[in-house]
């Protein structure tokens, strides 16, 4: 049985949003349980509204703290020590639960995660993956936010986490690797990329194919897009954005006239579909990838529906033991290791 950490404060529509979360996985994951953090004020009243059932699934422990979406990363490490996002950490750590979900403070969430759970050994830094829908299914994309800049050795331990990640939640026997870049060949990009391929290139147990490009995302070109956290948030919020701009599109086009009403009425179902496979909220859970417990942020402007995706994330991330396999991967690159001088 496992239990969650829950940031109940955190995100925009928080806690409601999160207690709606609560019951979606509930019916989706019925032996798991859940440790709530946040303002009892709030949230009292409306966990006392939950079937009895739920009730038994969710322990709840008040809080006075919320860390904003303004506070910055420094303040939450130094501060805010009964904070809901602080106290779920902490829970993880003191064995109370064996993951933590939060829509909270990114920057605050990173920080607060990185103090306390530490890296996994040989990893100098964690980034930010997650899955994210292609035309031929899902890709692994990382780094999408944690690390502003990165070196040769960052992006090479990034391919290697993403390439555990495709391996045991995607089940692809040898993920094909990608780096972002400007363009697909050698000569293109600079320094820092062309020397993480050089060394991917000599990494025999990596299946990596070469430099990819922006519209390689979609396309589903390779199962793991590596890149730094700059460029990989930048590209992400840029899909999410085409993606609801042509939503919107759609939607006006179609209710521009009875004509085209009825069109829609008539292709209805395909439209429906379509939807559902661009929801981002189907998509939602980033792993901070490269620590010792599993940390997963939802995104912060999420429903119920989202942040109950980002625990289903949690909960296959802890089945899969990913962890232990990232460093038995980890270890299996002592000679990798020893060109990018990190320790194994």
């Amino acid at each position: 049985m496992l239990k969650i950490a829950l940031d109940a404060m955190g995100g925009d529509n928080a806690p409601g949003m999160v207690l709606e979360a609560i019951q979606k996985a509930c019916q989706i994951h019925p032996t798991t349980e859940f440790i709530l953090f946040g303002d009892e004020r709030l949230i009292g009243p409306q966990l006392s509204q939950m079937p009895s059932q739920l009730k038994k699934a969710v322990e709840f422990i008040p809080t006075t703290e919320v860390i904003g979406p303004d506070v910055k990363p420094s303040a939450a490490v130094r501060g805010y020590r009964n904070s809901s996002m602080y106290r779920a950490i902490k829970s993880v750590v003191d064995g109370q639960a064996q993951g933590v979900v939060s829509a909270g403070n990114t920057g605050a969430y990173m920080a607060l995660s990185m103090l306390n759970f530490k890296t996994v050994a040989s990893i100098s830094r964690p980034a930010i993956a997650t899955l994210i829908p292609t035309m031929k299914g899902a890709s692994v994309m990382l780094d999408l936010g944690a690390n502003v800049s990165c070196d040769a050795g960052n992006l090479v331990q990034f391919a290697v986490m993403g390439s555990v990640f495709a391996k045991f939640v995607l089940g692809l026997q040898k993920p094909s690797i990608g780096l972002l870049n400007i363009g697909s060949e050698d000569l293109k990009g600079h320094d820092v990329i062309k020397e993480a391929a050089r060394i991917l290139k000599e990494a025999d147990n990596l299946n990596f194919v070469g430099f990819v490009e922006g519209d390689d995302i979609a396309k589903g070109t390779v199962d793991v897009i590596v890149t730094d956290g700059f460029t990989g948030n930048v590209a992400l919020k840029t899909a999410e954005g085409v993606a609801r701009m042509f939503a919107t599109f759609m939607r006006q086009s179609f209710e521009s006239s009875w004509l085209t009403k009825l069109g829609y009425l008539l292709a209805r179902k395909p439209f429906l579909e379509l939807k559902q496979r661009l929801d981002p909220r189907l998509h939602d859970g980033a792993i901070f990838i490269g620590l010792n417990h599993v940390a997963i942020k939802s995104h912060g402007g999420t429903d119920g529906v989202g942040f109950a995706n980002a625990i289903g994330v949690a909960i296959n991330t802890l089945q899969n033991q990913l962890n232990r396999h990232i460093v038995a991967e980890l270890n299996r690159f002592t000679e990798m290791n020893d060109i990018i001088g990190v320790s194994s």
